[in-house]
């Protein structure tokens, strides 16, 4: 099978870790007789410090062509406060919106090998497994904006068939689970959230009712998260409470440095990309955590190529890197941490 993949390394440690992730898919070639072709562009502040749009249209053309985009991460502090001019982070909204990648999946999934890394206690993480489900494309960060001296504004809509459509995506998903899904929203105070919650009401009664459903205000579900997280199995939410709650999720597993994400939409390409972001202060220093990025070329292998089976085989390898201790320093102390290189070679011997 050959595999073409638009890579965007981007800003920040970006380009270190999809470097380890891209190693990652060309063990699994190998040993599983594909043929990967891996192709570069340019987004974000990259973009930005070529002279060019923060999503240039060939970027756009390469990913157009290819089987799935594999992203690194986008920001640069450089670009943040410059008013009027192109923020990096548009590039990522714009290859969203372009390719109509409307719901978010992130799994949290602490390694039972390493359970005492994370700040949650032991107990509360054996047998945590949760799929967010995060709507994404709509919702206050694509709404209109305004912003004068001493005022500003930020739209959050959402219409029906938005909601539908991302509902049925975690719902689909929980029936090959465990059957649950947990719908969050602020529907007590937010006109959006009260749509939300009768849109989710209507829809799972009517053509999901073989499924367990919760609904929850968003600040109970951010405190029901580190209190209960074995009770959750499919979350979905709308994109603002996604991004938050996602990011606060990454402690039970250790750190924001292990999650993946896939963005998907009706068609291919899908985007894939760690969690975690750019993380300007950590760049060049070849120690950032490249296990989100691992983790998201094997959800790149599942949910883009169908290749179900080299998708577990790189998760094992992450599992079994975790469980011999290979680890960088947002998991263990300085002493014991180990570079991305060193942590990525391990992880690209132990695909088999």
């Amino acid at each position: 099978m050959q595999i073409k993949i638009a890579c965007l390394p981007g800003d920040g440690i970006g380009p270190e870790v999809i470097a380890v992730a891209v190693a990652a898919l060309q063990r699994v070639a190998d040993l599983y007789g594909h043929e990967l072709v891996v192709e570069e562009a340019l987004i974000g502040a990259a973009a930005l410090d070529a002279g060019a749009e923060p999503l240039p249209q060939t970027t756009l053309d390469l990913c157009a062509a290819s089987d799935a985009i594999l992203l690194g991460a986008i920001g640069d502090p450089r670009y943040s406060g410059a008013e009027g001019k192109p923020r990096p982070e548009s590039g990522l909204l714009g290859i969203r919106k372009h390719f109509g990648l409307f719901a978010n999946l992130r799994p949290i999934v602490p390694a039972q090998a390493v359970l005492d890394l994370s700040p949650i206690k032991p107990e509360y993480l054996a047998g945590v497994d949760i799929l967010f489900v995060r709507e994404l494309t709509g919702g206050i960060y694509f709404g209109a904006k305004e912003r004068e001296v001493d005022r500003a504004s930020d739209l959050c809509e959402y219409s029906a068939a938005e909601i539908q459509r991302v509902l049925r995506v975690a719902a689909d998903l929980a029936r090959k689970r465990r059957g649950k899904i947990t719908s969050i929203d602020k529907a007590n105070v937010m006109a959006t959230s009260g749509l939300w919650r009768e849109v989710c009401s209507r829809l799972l009664a009517e053509e999901y009712h073989d499924l367990e459903v919760e609904h929850l205000l968003v600040d109970a579900a951010a405190m029901h998260l580190l209190q209960r997280p074995r009770d959750f199995d499919v979350i979905v939410t709308e994109n603002l409470f996604g991004d938050v709650l996602t990011d606060e999720a990454s402690v039970l597993t250790g750190s924001l440095g292990m999650l993946p994400s896939a963005s998907l939409g009706a068609a291919k390409p899908g985007l894939f990309e760690p969690v975690h972001g750019s993380a300007p202060d950590l760049a060049g220093k070849g120690v950032c955590n490249p296990m989100g990025a691992v983790l998201t070329a094997a959800m790149l292998l599942r949910h883009a190529l169908g290749l179900e089976t080299e998708a577990v085989a790189v998760e094992k390898a992450v599992d079994s890197t975790l469980s011999k201790r290979i680890l960088t320093g947002d998991l263990c102390g300085p002493a014991d941490a180990l570079g991305t290189a060193q942590v990525g070679e391990a992880i690209c011997s132990a695909i088999a």
